[in-house]
């Protein structure tokens, strides 16, 4: 398939953005459930709905959390940071006691992202017990893999009877060349193969919580097409495009990314004949909108000495650093 046509930057905002895999109803009643499950919870929801979003200063909790069970990853993405960490590493796995008692602590949560800068299916066992916690308490739970590992131990079963909400699965490219060019370090006939299992055992038992998800870059950009119906082929009803690159607030990582990235490389008419097609193969396109507070435009904020961003959602990191509103990072205490 011949790249796209060139065009002025996109306005994502004009672009449908990605909705909860079992649709909005099934968030909203989860969301219900868990202010129901404790005062606490619903009295700082309120709390954070009655607020100005734009104060430094506030008296709620945050309602989000994204959680990095491990700072670790089995592969060398070109467009992350990972790939220049010793060994793939930068610190030690949270600890399970730490993880119930950060969700203990943080009693107004709805809903978080366990993964950061990492695969967290490299945790095993205590990843999954995570996530039968936090869901214990009607947290909606969301978390991201590249797929790796989903067919050893009866993971891919696991995870998904481990009640987790949302799954995503990162796929960067619709052939192999380009994939394993992306994704180093991986095996791309596995990961298809991965990826089918899941999709088939969710279907198998009626569940719906799967996303395929892409980072595109000048690399894949011409297999836009091709991964729709890749999604499709994989079991995949959800196909979410991510069209704008992190830098982590570093400026080697900018220089890096910014030599890859697609912005202003993609005409806004592509991006919408892109919906269409995958309504003809069963697949719902989406774009991922990144002017949301989420971790890594609140720490690109930080790092680059902005002001605070509203206390929606928050980071804690697998060494249990916490992006705070006052400061840069915040350490919590071991138990």
């Amino acid at each position: 398939m011949n790249s796209p046509s060139a065009g002025p930057r996109i306005d994502l905002r004009s672009l449908p953005a990605p909705e909860p895999a079992a649709g909005s109803a099934a968030y909203a009643r989860e969301k219900e459930l868990a202010l129901a499950a404790d005062s606490r919870r619903r009295d700082n929801y309120e709390r954070y709905l009655a607020a100005s979003h734009r104060q430094s200063d506030v008296d709620y909790l945050p309602v989000r959390l994204d959680i990095e069970n491990v700072s670790r990853c089995n592969y060398k993405c070109v467009m992350c940071v990972v790939s220049d960490w010793p060994k793939g590493k930068r610190a030690e796995d949270m600890l399970l006691d730490s993880f119930r008692k950060l969700i203990d602590d943080q009693y107004g949560l709805l809903e978080i992202k366990l993964q950061g800068i990492g695969e967290p299916l490299m945790q095993r066992d205590d990843f999954f017990e995570m996530i039968r916690y936090a869901r214990s308490k009607h947290i909606w739970v969301r978390t991201t893999t590249n797929a790796s590992l989903l067919h050893l131990k009866n993971n891919c079963r696991r995870l998904i009877d481990s009640g987790v909400n949302e799954l995503q699965i990162s796929i960067d490219g619709a052939t192999a060349d380009i994939f394993e060019a992306i994704r180093g370090g991986s095996v791309f006939s596995q990961v298809k193969e991965n990826c089918c299992a899941v999709n088939e055992y969710c279907r198998s038992i009626g569940v719906e919580c799967t996303k395929m998800w892409t980072v595109v870059q000048k690399t894949n950009m011409h297999q836009l097409e091709d991964l729709v119906d890749l999604a499709g082929e994989l079991g995949f009803t959800n196909q979410v495009f991510s069209l704008e690159l992190s830098d982590w607030g570093m400026d080697d990582m900018r220089e890096r990314n910014n030599a890859i990235s697609v912005e202003n490389l993609l005409a806004i008419d592509h991006l919408l004949a892109l919906i269409e097609h995958g309504k003809r193969v069963g697949v719902r396109v989406a774009y991922w909108n990144p002017t949301e507070p989420t971790v890594l435009s609140l720490r690109t904020r930080f790092a680059r000495g902005l002001s605070s961003a509203p206390m929606y959602r928050r980071i804690a990191e697998s060494f249990l650093a916490v992006i705070s509103g006052t400061q840069t990072f915040c350490k919590l205490a071991r138990h």
